[in-house]
């Protein structure tokens, strides 16, 4: 069991009137938020505000980058050159550090989000693209993703930080992939078994797969996303759990 663990949230990712998730519930439970920079979901007032909460608690701020897919929610694959997909990192990165600055926080991570996080498991080419945009802006940033991941095997070989996850609100196969959010059983939304799987991953590194099978999830990271049916309450048991068990909470960066 590792001697803390961090909980992260997708955090912001509404769109001018268009809302999603219980931001303000969430930022009073997690230890690190990763914030939508505008090309999944987001916008400058929504990063602002963000900001602000996780600046005056202590929050660390991560930025949670993905594929320019507003009408898609960042969940479609998208086939794109890697030096463009470089760039599309770099400006995100930099919009939400920006704002991050003024709101007196800085960035500290990048998490990709959706698609782009499931493709850059497998595909070096995209993978490298987000090492290539984050070792570009500050070399300091840690890298949060799948264990296992392209993205952590590329980050490790360039010398950033990296910080494995698992999630206590999603399904796994007996390989370690998630499962796709179109299969029935993909979310786990009852938090008594989601602060059990949780508690599972940490005290033994490993969670029962959708196949029954044990699978070995060893993550200094547990996340919940923001957007599945009850996140707060969930996120609230996962802590609640975790801490009656003596697992301390604290952000990894």
């Amino acid at each position: 069991m590792t001697t803390s663990i961090d909980l992260n949230c997708d955090l912001g990712e509404g769109f001018g009137a268009w809302s999603m998730g219980d931001d303000a519930g969430l930022l009073a439970v997690v230890s690190s938020a990763n914030v939508a920079c505008g090309f999944h979901g987001g916008d400058p007032t929504i990063m602002r505000g963000i900001c602000e909460i996780a600046a005056a608690r202590g929050i660390t701020v991560g930025a949670h980058v993905g594929y320019r897919d507003l009408a898609g929610f960042g969940r479609r694959e998208i086939a794109m050159p890697a030096t463009q997909l470089a760039d599309d990192v770099l400006y995100q990165l930099a919009a939400l550090d920006g704002i991050a600055r003024v709101a007196g926080t800085r960035v500290r991570y990048v998490k990709p989000h959706g698609a782009l996080y499931n493709t850059i498991v497998h595909d070096a080419e995209q993978a490298a693209a987000v090492v290539d945009a984050a070792r570009s802006y500050d070399p300091t940033l840690t890298i949060l993703g799948l264990p296992g991941s392209e993205v952590l095997r590329i980050a490790a070989v360039h010398g950033l930080p990296t910080v494995a996850e698992a999630f206590g609100d999603r399904s796994y196969h007996a390989d370690g992939r998630l499962v796709s959010r179109r299969r029935p059983g993909a979310l786990v939304t009852d938090p008594d078994e989601v602060a059990a799987r949780c508690l599972q991953m940490v005290t033994t590194g490993q969670v029962t797969s959708i196949e029954g099978e044990p699978v070995a999830v060893r993550a200094r990271s547990l996340c919940v996303h923001g957007d599945t049916p009850g996140a707060v309450n969930l996120l609230r048991r996962v802590r609640e759990v975790l801490t009656e068990n003596g697992v301390p909470i604290a952000a990894f960066a």
